[in-house]
């Protein structure tokens, strides 16, 4: 089976040094309690670095010191970046999610592609990231 072609869905080097420059407030979909977790370690990290991490996991009420909220929808503010730490299937949702609350960014993680999502969040105006993890981008820009 031949790999999706998602060059064109995803964000260019430039594009994506842009959003870790200009936009500080990142909800992580799928961020556990768990230290020894990727996405704990991600949100640590970006946490360490100045941005504003939120929560969202619909079991945990506090990770990292952050008020945790259930889903998107409950945020009460604005997110400019949506992190994606769940599995592809999940990916449609929560790309709907992003599109509703207005967020700026769709991350989805290292080996995470959906395209179709990709797409739809493009056609809103939203700039895609695929299969990259924020924590590598942003070291890279040191």
């Amino acid at each position: 089976m031949a790999p999706v072609q998602t060059e064109e869905l995803n964000a260019t080097p430039e594009e994506i040094a842009g959003i870790l420059k200009n936009y500080r407030v990142i909800a992580i979909v799928g961020l556990s309690p768990n230290s020894s977790r990727p996405s704990h370690q991600v949100a640590q990290y970006l946490q360490q670095h100045g941005y504003r991490i939120i929560p969202v996991h619909p079991r945990c009420t506090e990770v990292l010191g952050e008020k945790c909220y259930p889903s998107l929808q409950d945020i009460p503010f604005p997110v400019e970046v949506v992190d994606i730490f769940r599995q592809v299937d999940a990916i449609p949702a929560i790309v709907a999610e992003a599109i509703n609350i207005k967020a700026k960014a769709v991350w989805m993680q290292l080996g995470l592609v959906e395209p179709d999502s990709a797409r739809r969040a493009r056609q809103a105006g939203i700039q895609v990231v695929m299969d990259r993890c924020m924590k590598v981008e942003h070291a890279h820009l040191q």
